[in-house]
């Protein structure tokens, strides 16, 4: 299926790479482009403030602002059920495909052994498997993604 240099390090550790970027890829166009950002943002900073004025209101032992507090608790829970929700939305595009390709394709082309091979502290190598290099791989693709898209980094929904 793939040339025999794509199976072995150090072909083998580029091609994960790249996968993990075309995945990452995927997962944050698909957050730019089903979340609504600006609404997103305007919850969060509802419930911060509603969250900042519970903590003062238990912390001052303000009965006034404690009743306008507990008032207000089943909206911002439903707020929180909102932001919950939205953040799911680019998940449902990916996992699904995410789950098919990693158990039919990567795991049987490069099985889970050592992938690549990191410097230790003492001098010697540490042994990544094809998971751990992936992970690696993703997040390092992902930090250069999401400031790209202009998508703030720990909101795309999933892991890549």
């Amino acid at each position: 299926m793939l040339p025999d240099w794509l199976l072995t390090p150090p072909g083998s550790t580029i091609f994960i790479f790249c996968f993990s970027a075309i995945i990452t890829l995927i997962t944050s166009l698909a957050n730019r482009i089903l979340v609504d950002r600006e609404q997103m943002n305007a919850w969060q900073r509802e419930i911060r403030a509603w969250t900042a004025d519970s903590k003062k209101a238990q912390r001052t032992g303000d009965k006034k602002l404690l009743a306008k507090v507990q008032k207000q608790k089943s909206q911002i829970m439903q707020l929180q059920g909102k932001v919950f929700k939205q953040s799911l939305k680019p998940m449902l595009v990916y996992f699904i495909p995410f789950m098919l390709l990693w158990q039919l394709f990567l795991i049987p082309l490069f099985g889970v052994g050592t992938m690549a091979y990191f410097p230790g502290l003492s001098g010697g190598y540490i042994e990544l498997p094809l998971f751990m290099w992936y992970l690696v791989c993703s997040f390092a693709s992902g930090t250069f993604i999401s400031r790209a898209l202009g998508i703030p980094m720990g909101t795309s929904g999933a892991p890549s």
